[in-house]
């Protein structure tokens, strides 16, 4: 969904059309939809104002009531699984849900789950260790013990 038209944008057009004009004339003076127009004259109509209405919305999740509880349960056991948790819920709560909209809720509530750092990454299958470096320095000569480069 794309940003709103600005306010002083929106008091021109319906302003044109306070001073006589159609809305499908103003809404093609001012380069906007013809649709836009309407809205925004029948919304100085309801309200009184032009501005745009709040975006977004309250969740729908049957999970948000019971925000705390699966907050307090992922602090206190860091290391369960989301399909511990789907368990857990059905177990303790009775709710029945999914691992995708635990995903959802943990997302909404800036919650990670991070590797731990002992875990470290697996190596490249079937492949050895690269060439070792001459003293640290890979593809400069080594001294000569005379100090001559050779």
């Amino acid at each position: 969904m794309g940003k709103a038209h600005s306010e002083d944008l929106r008091q021109r057009v319906v302003a044109e059309v306070a001073a006589g004009a159609s809305r499908r004339q103003a809404a093609e003076r001012f380069k906007v939809g013809i649709s836009s127009a309407i809205r925004w004259v029948s919304l100085k109509e309801e309200t009184g104002a032009v501005a745009p209405r709040p975006r977004g919305g309250k969740s729908r999740s049957p999970l948000e009531p019971h925000a705390d509880w699966l907050l307090q349960l992922t602090r206190a056991q860091p290391d369960l699984t989301l399909e511990a948790i789907v368990a857990r819920c059905g177990e303790e709560i009775g709710l029945e849900t999914s691992e995708a909209s635990l995903r959802r809720f943990f997302k909404r509530h800036a919650i990670t789950f991070k590797k731990k750092p002992a875990r470290g990454r697996a190596g490249a299958a079937r492949r050895g260790a690269g060439p070792r470096t001459l003293e640290g320095r890979s593809g400069q000569p080594r001294p000569d013990k005379t100090g001559v480069r050779r």
